[in-house]
């Protein structure tokens, strides 16, 4: 009942959709962040989970800037506030996507004087689940993911050029760094023709092991140095035209070790692929 509740206060909030852009933060956008406050925008429904771990989580994660805490209602309110970043979960649809699928993204704003959310400028934003999936299948990721952004902002702060670049590429050099880390995945995350041991070995030559979401969350708590997991992002079933996202996380360091995403159809379901892994493989 707690999550059915959660989502409604969800769809609540979210009614006008913010369609994804592919925004591309400014040398002034970059360099504004660090004299701001940023503010972790909470659900209206105190017992979400997701509330519950930013509680939680924040005040040992989050060093990239002063911070706050802040529900929706107010968070209509000081939105133009210049001072403010905002990490919100944001409700994203795709132009164009005849399947009108829709996401949570988990996303770094900055405040201004933007017309609307899908307006303010963006430094971050990650594809946390379908929008609907119960919260227990992403929010023990929720760690890991803010210590992602904040090194993402490092990166192209240290590196403003990458932020005009394909994001996909600038992360997926880390390939030749998963030699000898094992993967972990979730067999249901997988596309059928390589869900068990004996497929993935045909095509894939690195260690990986089958896991359950108790594995992962147990490898990240650990920080284990030696794992990278599969998270994986997609509505659950064929829903043609949709987006499957796949991303290869570090349990300890928090790095994108792979990212990329595809149109789900009848040759290419929602899950990990026999392509996928053909890309990681040392034998290709």
């Amino acid at each position: 009942m707690k999550l059915l509740f959660c989502s409604l206060t969800l769809t609540f909030f979210f009614v006008q959709i913010a369609f994804a852009q592919d925004y591309i933060p400014t040398a002034a956008d970059i360099k504004h962040f660090p004299q701001t406050k940023t503010v972790m925008v909470l659900e209206d429904n105190p017992m979400c989970e997701y509330n519950l771990a930013l509680d939680e989580l924040v005040p040992n994660e989050w060093t990239a800037t002063p911070y706050d805490f802040l529900t929706w209602k107010k968070f209509e309110v000081q939105k133009k506030d210049k001072s403010l970043s905002f990490l919100i979960l944001n409700k994203v649809t795709f132009e164009k996507d005849k399947s009108n699928a829709r996401y949570l993204f988990m996303s770094l704003l900055l405040g201004g004087n933007a017309r609307g959310l899908s307006d303010m400028p963006d430094l971050c934003s990650i594809p946390l689940a379908y929008y609907g999936a119960q919260e227990e299948t992403y929010i023990y990721k929720i760690g890991i993911f803010l210590r992602f952004i904040q090194n993402h902002v490092k990166v192209i702060t240290d590196n403003p050029s990458i932020a005009s670049k394909n994001i996909f590429e600038y992360y997926n050099k880390n390939i030749l760094k998963l030699d000898g880390k094992t993967l972990y995945l979730i067999a249901g995350e997988l596309a059928k023709d390589v869900n068990t041991e004996a497929k993935i070995k045909k095509v894939y030559d690195g260690p990986f092991k089958l896991v359950t979401r108790e594995d992962i969350q147990k490898a990240i708590a650990n920080k284990d140095p030696n794992v990278v997991f599969l998270h994986k992002v997609g509505p659950g079933k064929s829903q043609t035209d949709a987006r499957c996202y796949k991303i290869l996380v570090g349990a300890a360091d928090a790095q994108f070790y792979y990212f990329d995403y595809h149109k789900i159809d009848s040759k290419s379901p929602d899950g990990f692929l026999t392509s996928d892994f053909k890309k990681l493989s040392r034998k290709n």
